[in-house]
């Protein structure tokens, strides 16, 4: 008789386990509390980024109680399962990312990704205050202001009394936070002799970002200084000096008596009306100048364009790139990464640059220009010395049909051609020259050139160049910073 195999006895009863449902639980009163308004999902993520542990150790209170229910009551005990390993997998990988947002300098990203204030809040809302402060302002006193974080607006006051308007946003979790930041955030006023400082004092809330827009006015005699880390700097009806440090922001300066100074770190720079000196350094982006009765001066890195128009006296620009220096600019200068372009301009002129397009009309006096990899038009009104060395590109000099001058004209691997036929023409395969006198001589021309023709052309034989287009009106401020293009060297 065959034996009989035993049967097993049946496995007890696996009770279902209820982190799911607690899990649940817990999901739905969040978005409950969010819908009634009594939780934002911005506080909400500054409280997961700081304790999501704490899911964990309720998780794991959670499953050592099932436990110990299914030892006193002899089941089994509910596995986590695969659903259950791949929640925690998401949830510690979530929270070590939320911490680690949290920890992250996110000002140092906006400033290099050009966010304006208002563009995003990770965590938490952004508060607005408001406040005035005005005290007297001491007869031929100076006004030094010092800003972390805004723009600075300064104006002209009816009176002998400086008056400031304070707009301040701060980035909070909760009203009570902000209200605590703003006290300790109060712009600050004081005097030292003929200095009055001016502080907005953003810093004194520690790592919680404030933004303190100020709007000063002042007696329009008082010399001026400006710092400012991130935010705009506006400037308008003074007649002392005003130097300006700027980052990270647009700088804006109009009807100024006195001289002006500004150093740039990554901000653009709008200039007009100034009646002395203007001179600007650092790296700056877009650059305009319009209208000053002194002079120039440009030195450093300049990332997009450069605009000048009507300047009075002596205009110099200095970069790893481009060196240049001009007597006068009765008309327009555009210069950016690949073009210059000028009216209207009294020389003596100087240019050494490379890898440009150069169109210069309506020069008057000595010209010395070195390019390479760029062509070179020239229109002369008023004959003085030329020289211009090229290569890899043509060179085009147009000269007044009466005038008076001498050519001597070189170049290889390429062709020399004019409208002048008192001038002796050679062309060979290798080289082309071109020499003689015009109208019994006089200021020298002298043009060299490699892998690239030389003409020299009659004024009349070619209709004048269009005007450089005006000056484009500068933008209202919006509070939000516009995409910055690829940067590239003037």
């Amino acid at each position: 008789m065959a034996s009989q195999v035993p049967i097993p006895p049946p496995l007890p009863p696996r009770h279902r386990s209820f982190a799911g449902p607690v899990v649940l639980i817990l999901i739905g009163s969040v978005f409950l509390l969010n819908t009634m308004g009594m939780l934002h999902i911005a506080h909400l993520g500054y409280l997961f980024a700081h304790y999501w542990p704490l899911l964990l150790i309720l998780w794991g209170v959670i499953k050592l109680v099932e436990y110990q229910q299914a030892q006193r009551a002899g089941t089994r005990v509910a596995g986590i399962g695969a659903g259950g390993i791949f929640l925690l997998i998401m949830l510690v990988c979530f929270g070590l990312a939320a911490t680690q947002a949290a920890r992250f300098n996110w000002d140092e990203l906006r400033e290099h990704i050009k966010l304006g204030d208002d563009d995003f809040v990770l965590f938490g809302h952004n508060y607005s205050f408001d406040d005035q402060l005005q005290q007297a302002f001491p007869a031929g006193a100076s006004l030094h202001v010092a800003s972390d974080r805004g723009a600075v607006n300064v104006n002209t006051s009816d009176d002998n009394q400086i008056h400031i308007v304070v707009h301040k946003r701060i980035a909070s979790e909760s009203q009570a936070d902000a209200d605590k930041w703003n006290s300790g955030t109060k712009p600050q006023i004081s005097v030292s002799g003929n200095v009055v400082s001016v502080n907005a004092n953003t810093q004194g809330a520690g790592e919680h970002r404030v933004t303190t827009d100020l709007d000063i006015s002042i007696p329009r005699k008082a010399w001026l200084v400006i710092n400012t880390r991130r935010g705009d700097v506006s400037v308008m009806g003074r007649d002392g000096d005003a130097e300006i440090t700027s980052r990270n922001g647009d700088v804006s300066v109009t009807d100024v008596n006195g001289k002006v100074a500004l150093e740039l770190n990554d901000s653009s720079a709008r200039i007009s009306q100034v009646s002395s000196d203007v001179s600007i350094q650092g790296h700056a982006k877009d650059v305009s100048v319009d209208g000053v009765k002194g002079s120039v001066a440009l030195n450093g890195e300049f990332m997009e364009n450069v605009k000048l128009a009507k300047i009075a006296k002596t205009v110099s620009f200095k970069s790893s790139r481009t060196d240049m220096e001009f007597t006068r600019l009765d008309g327009d200068l555009d210069l950016d990464s690949d073009d210059l372009r000028a009216s209207d301009l009294m020389g003596p002129l100087h240019i050494s640059t490379r890898d440009k397009d150069i169109r210069l009309t309506g020069i008057a006096g000595d010209v010395r220009l070195k390019n390479e990899n760029g062509a070179v038009e020239i229109r002369m009104s008023k004959m003085g010395s030329v020289q211009v060395e090229n290569r890899s590109a043509d060179i085009q000099i147009y000269l007044p049909d009466k005038a008076a001058f001498q050519v001597d004209a070189r170049t290889r691997d390429g062709e020399v051609q004019s409208d002048f036929g008192e001038l002796k023409i050679s062309n060979s395969d290798e080289q082309g020259t071109g020499t003689g006198s015009i109208g019994g001589g006089g200021p020298k021309l002298v043009l060299a050139n490699e892998h690239g023709g030389i003409e020299i052309r009659k004024g009349s034989g070619l209709a004048a160049a269009p005007p450089a287009p005006p000056l484009p009106p500068h933008p209202p401020k919006t509070g939000k910073t516009p995409p910055v293009p690829e940067e590239t060297e003037n």
